[in-house]
């Protein structure tokens, strides 16, 4: 009789054992596999609002910008911005993967009110596109968001500074393209807050095409902001971006994923591994039911343990005999946890968790929905690790039953 049929043959001898052991394992794997759809989705909506106000999941510049970026040189700027964002929205193998193509402007400034006057950073695109990505829409504290030319959104502590209010003019200095001066006026439409000192107290927002005319930028960006579907393919999207561009004839721009743009954004594929070694954990706790179940049917069956090794078995054959019991033990387990996972995160792909209420003492502009992930691979990945957590762990008891004296098995039975 082949072992895996004598191994099947088995776990129905007791099928409620058998039942109540693989339902450890389906409790287990089914968490698992919930947890892997829920951090999935967490560490897209965490990557993607601590990148959407930054570089985005893909970044492209000027490589002059890119060398000296800090300073956000507004002479290093793609010259025909509209031209390239058209081109990685056209790019090859990118199809419905690129949600947004935001061209962007980056630079510093002075603003001043009668006798004051503030440094400030200005942030200035296209003003319903930066509603998807800074959000400041959600943050009006007095007026309203951008909707025409000529004006101009800042924040309390600039306006608290400055001593302005909505329908107030603002005047704007800053260095041009062309390292000329550049000077205009603007009228306060909004004010918001946010709470984030970094924000309120230095940030003021223009339209994109305010911005190009106070630098005298033509049609051009500082860089462009790609959003894609899944920020985890960034690394394998950026070349394709960089030959559609190169392929529209558009050369010397930089184009780099945010896995490469340094800062924080580094840990997220610390954190990353941090939450796979938990799945391993957890799988790992459910799976210490089969081992101890294991250990009791070894005993229990020590007689017929002796009895097939004095009739020749060979005891490689009881050790796999053992494992195959405990290894399908997991895979049933592991089978119904995993298909039960993919089906929860399946509806919460679709209705999602609204963490609003959660982050109602945060006023940082940010989407509070969180949708989990549904990655077959991942499926098939969790319910493969399922099977070998429970191979590992039958391994001592199978051990055992292989290593048992045939005439004390019998003694003692």
């Amino acid at each position: 009789m082949r072992l895996s049929t004598m191994a099947l043959r088995n776990l129905g001898r007791n099928k409620r054992r058998t039942i109540l052991t693989a339902l450890s394992m389906t409790i287990a794997m089914m968490a698992v596999m919930f947890l892997n759809g829920l951090v999935d989705g967490l560490m897209d909506n965490l990557v993607r609002n601590a990148l959407k106000t930054d570089i985005g999941h893909v970044n492209v510049a000027t490589a002059a910008y890119r060398d000296r970026e800090k300073f956000m040189p507004v002479h290093e700027y793609i010259h025909d911005s509209p031209r390239a964002a058209e081109a990685i929205r056209q790019a090859q193998g990118l199809d419905g993967k690129v949600l947004i193509v935001e061209e962007r402007i980056r630079f510093g400034v002075l603003l001043s009110s009668g006798p004051n006057s503030k440094a400030a950073l200005c942030v200035a695109g296209d003003p319903e596109t930066e509603t998807r990505l800074l959000m400041l829409d959600r943050n009006i504290k007095e007026g309203r968001y951008l909707s025409a030319r000529g004006e101009a959104l800042i924040g309390t502590g600039i306006a608290k500074d400055l001593g302005l209010k909505v329908g107030d003019s603002l005047r704007v200095v800053t260095e041009k393209a062309d390292y000329g001066l550049g000077f205009k006026k603007f009228r306060i439409c909004g004010i918001f807050s946010t709470n984030v000192n970094s924000m309120d107290n230095s940030l003021f927002q223009l339209g994109l095409e305010d911005a190009r005319d106070l630098l005298d930028m033509a049609a051009g960006a500082t860089q462009l902001i790609v959003m894609l579907d899944n920020h985890a393919l960034a690394a394998r999207d950026a070349p394709r971006i960089e030959a559609a561009l190169a392929a529209a004839g558009i050369e010397g721009l930089s184009v780099i994923p945010w896995q490469k743009g340094g800062g924080i954004v580094g840990l997220f594929p610390l954190m990353e591994a941090i939450y796979n070694w938990m799945y391993v954990i957890v799988a790992f706790l459910g799976a210490f039911v089969i081992a101890n179940v294991m250990m009791m049917v070894v005993l229990e069956r020590r007689k017929e343990i002796g009895i097939l090794k004095a009739m020749g078995m060979p005891r490689r054959d009881i050790l796999w005999l053992f494992l195959l019991e405990g290894t399908m033990l997991g895979l049933l387990g592991s089978a119904v946890g995993v298909g039960l996972g993919l089906g929860i995160n399946g509806i919460m792909s679709v209705v999602g968790m609204d963490f609003k209420s959660a982050m109602a003492s945060f006023s940082w502009p940010m989407d509070n929905m969180v949708y989990t992930k549904v990655d077959p691979l991942a499926a098939l990945a969790l319910l493969g690790l399922g099977i070998v957590v429970a191979a590992i762990i039958s391994f001592l008891p199978s051990r055992k039953a292989a290593t048992m004296d045939p005439i004390e098995a019998i003694r003692l039975a």
